[in-house]
């Protein structure tokens, strides 16, 4: 399946994984880039040396490409400096576009993309600079950036810029991949389906709960915005009651790179991994409308296999 993302970032398959905050750890992303997709790192407020350890190490244990997501809100321009030249992408989301960071990261020889949620975003990301826009869904997992469906976004985003666009939001199965190629993506972008792999940071409850869930089970909101107030963002309803009903300032503590624990406040936006302790379940629980698709744990190329393969089969039928 040759497309305009495949060329640019130079792998087999149109297919990229969400960079899911500390949930998308080197593992995922080195078992989706294998699988011939494009892995991505989540690393939320890591500190430029942490990320260009992390850089170096996933590129010596992989030779397909991996990404880097870097959220607005949190970001630190010495780890966009660390991270290029040492990964394939560089992603941001969740703030204007910004030639200045493009710019940095093309000196470091390393491709930009950037996920927008509405037309003009899109238009600002292309002139920027940025080599491919992200068009995400309302539909989507995590924090959500626009208020329109996916269908009517791509199509008007396709419309608007030049660059490869890649379709995100509600996408979980070969017959959703197929149906955004069809509509003219140059690849699709997947989270949900890649938190019950066996290479995600995620923890055992928080699978448990994707398993258990359906599209009607996640809801839009904003719940979980301390340090980060009005970003919406789509979670399991089940977690929005679960910390409602219980009144404590801190739930648990969460594993940070090197060991050390840090307290887990209620309502605050980390998702939790698999050295998470306390109140798991009244923690952020992100999920897509897209739940619906995930049914057990899997291996991360197993399910790029299956959205690739069958994918193809659909488009080579024409349906």
């Amino acid at each position: 399946m040759d497309t305009a993302f495949t060329r640019l970032v130079g792998c087999t398959v149109p297919l990229q994984q969400a960079g899911m905050g500390g949930a998308a750890s080197p593992d995922l992303a080195v078992a989706v880039a294998d699988a011939g997709a494009l892995g991505m790192l989540g690393m939320p407020m890591a500190p430029a040396a942490a990320v260009a350890e992390v850089l170096e190490s996933v590129g010596g244990r992989t030779s397909g490409p991996v990404g880097v997501n870097f959220l607005m809100p949190f970001l630190d321009r010495d780890a966009v400096a660390a991270a290029a030249g040492r990964c394939r992408l560089v992603e941001f989301f969740y703030g204007d576009p910004d030639p200045a960071l493009v710019a940095l990261a093309h000196e470091g020889g390393t491709l930009v993309g950037w996920q927008v949620g509405s037309v003009d975003e899109a238009r600002a990301a292309a002139g920027a600079g940025s080599d491919l826009v992200v068009a995400q869904g309302v539909e989507a997992g995590g924090h959500v950036r626009g208020q329109v469906a996916l269908l009517p976004l791509l199509d008007a985003v396709l419309d608007a810029v030049d660059v490869p666009v890649v379709a995100a939001g509600g996408i979980a199965t070969a017959r959703t991949v197929a149906a955004v190629l069809a509509a003219g993506a140059a690849a699709a972008r997947v989270g949900t389906r890649f938190l019950a792999t066996a290479e995600a940071d995620v923890h055992d409850s928080y699978v448990d709960a994707l398993v258990a869930a359906g599209p009607e089970d996640t809801v839009l909101t904003t719940t979980f915005s301390v340090m980060w107030p009005d970003a919406p963002h789509r979670v399991l309803r089940s977690c929005v009651e679960a910390a409602e009903a219980i009144d404590d300032d801190v739930i648990g503590e969460m594993e940070m790179p090197g060991g050390a624990r840090m307290p887990v406040a209620r309502l605050s936006p980390p998702c939790p991994g698999r050295g998470t302790s306390g109140r798991t379940d009244a923690m952020a629980l992100y999920a897509g409308q897209s739940v619906g698709a995930v049914h057990r744990v899997e291996r991360a190329a197993d399910v790029v296999r299956e959205l690739a393969d069958g994918a193809e089969k659909l488009l080579a039928r024409g349906h």
